[in-house]
């Protein structure tokens, strides 16, 4: 029994036992590790295929149905445009059927005039140093316009 209790406590026979023990260990850790990794790979690869499958499926439609909410949404917006100019408009008819908005405007607009009364037109005198060609024809009364077709094309046939 004493070569046996030597045998077990040499320093060989310690490193021997430990060597198997490790060795038992890591090839235990190693199966487990391998057995799990080929349950887990083939797993995750049909988990990973379903969702791409999911995602290629649902994007197009997806993408369709965010631009037709962004085509409703600025149709919605332009509606409200189009029903605020016709709210305008109705107010704009509704003043034109006023005779004294109609004679203000036509006063204001053609520069006429009541018989009696004695029209005046008031020039910028900045605008009185420029020749009647400098100004543009928005910034002149509508007849100068006509008047300076007529000149001009009178010039034109001689």
């Amino acid at each position: 029994m004493a070569v046996k209790d030597r045998d077990r406590f040499s320093t060989a026979t310690r490193i021997k036992l430990l060597g198997e023990q490790t060795a038992a260990r890591v090839y235990r850790s190693q199966t487990k590790r391998q057995a799990r990794r080929s349950r887990l790979t083939g797993r995750a690869a049909l988990l990973a295929l379903v969702v791409c499958t999911l995602v290629v499926a649902l994007a197009y439609p997806i993408r369709q149905y965010v631009s037709q909410r962004a085509e409703i949404s600025d149709l919605q917006r332009e509606k409200a445009q189009a029903a605020e100019r016709v709210e305008k408009l109705r107010d704009l008819k509704a003043r034109w059927q006023d005779d004294a908005y109609a004679e203000q405007q036509i006063r204001q607009r053609l520069h006429y005039v009541l018989p009696g009364e004695t029209g005046f037109v008031v020039v910028d005198p900045d605008a009185a140093k420029q020749s009647r060609t400098d100004l543009g024809a928005a910034d002149r009364p509508w007849y100068s316009n006509v008047w300076d077709g007529v000149d001009k094309s009178d010039a034109s046939d001689q």
